[in-house]
């Protein structure tokens, strides 16, 4: 099969990392900067560069561009994919994107399913690509009514065919309610949590707890802008539950309120601990 990835960034080089490690795939990469090319060349993550007139070839196109961007690409290219051709993208919000390209390339005759790896790391850039990065990861399908249901048992096993743990099936809308609880209130809080002035001074009084908090905060802001912007709603209403959680321990602090700051406690950590055995690491 010939893969293209259009975009070679953390995510989009780390797919053709591991497609070269665990598949016998043609992989072909694009990027806008020649530079990064040329290192995906040179570490063997690609076997060539890939072009819009390569698109025609390729079984399966993955495009790995912020939202807009790739929403742009998706439709500026509706007739050079491969007719009959897998095509997917891996943004963070699906609603939008989903919306906006799944018309379109279903006129065109190409078989495209909205996904979403749900792995990264503090880091952008091709530079940081691994090829293990999606190794036991959760890769998440977002089919709509118009998508071809064996494109999307192709993906999925496609997914597991080069080191995703596990495939899930979501609408678009039902992708963004739970990615906004499960991903970007979590950076919300993170970038927010480390602005305290407090925290200018933390060396030598933080261990784990500073570390696991402040992990995302070192973000790629233009990305996240654009996730938070396109999942609007879904986020707002996270961040409205946050606030009020929020404001009962603020209360009960000032009231010096033990009974209710221990209940407050105890509640979040039976729902931790309820987390934990659901996800067999309790």
């Amino acid at each position: 099969m010939i893969v293209q990835i259009i975009g070679l960034g953390l995510i989009g080089g780390s797919l053709c990392k591991a497609i070269r490690r665990s598949t016998g795939h043609t992989v072909l990469g694009m990027d806008k900067d020649p530079s990064v090319v040329r290192k995906a060349l040179a570490q063997g993550a690609i076997h060539a560069e890939g072009s819009i007139a390569t698109l025609a070839q390729a079984d399966l196109t993955a495009v790995c561009l912020y939202p807009e961007a790739a929403v742009e690409f998706l439709t500026a290219h509706r007739d050079d994919f491969r007719k009959g051709g897998l095509v997917c993208d891996v943004c963070g919000v699906k609603a939008a994107v989903v919306g906006a390209v799944s018309g379109p390339l279903a006129e065109a005759g190409v078989r495209f399913v909205g996904c979403h790896p749900m792995a990264g790391r503090e880091f952008s850039g091709f530079d940081y690509a691994r090829e293990d990065l999606y190794d036991g990861a959760s890769f998440i399908l977002t089919p709509d009514d118009r998508t071809d249901p064996a494109a999307v048992e192709e993906l999925a096993a496609f997914a597991r065919s080069i080191g995703f743990g596990q495939t899930v099936t979501a609408s678009p809308e039902e992708h963004d309610a739970i990615i906004a609880a499960t991903s970007q209130l979590a950076h919300v809080v993170s970038n927010a949590y480390i602005k305290s002035p407090t925290l200018r001074r933390e060396a030598g009084f933080s261990a784990g707890s500073y570390l696991d908090l402040t992990r995302v905060a070192k973000l790629s802001e233009g990305m996240w802008t654009s996730l938070f912007l396109l999942n609007k709603g879904p986020l707002l209403h996270e961040l409205d539950i946050l606030l009020a959680n929020l404001r009962q321990y603020r209360d009960a602090l000032a009231a010096e309120d033990a009974a209710a700051l221990c209940d407050l406690l105890k509640e979040g950590r039976v729902l931790k601990e309820e987390d934990l055995r659901k996800t067999g690491k309790m």
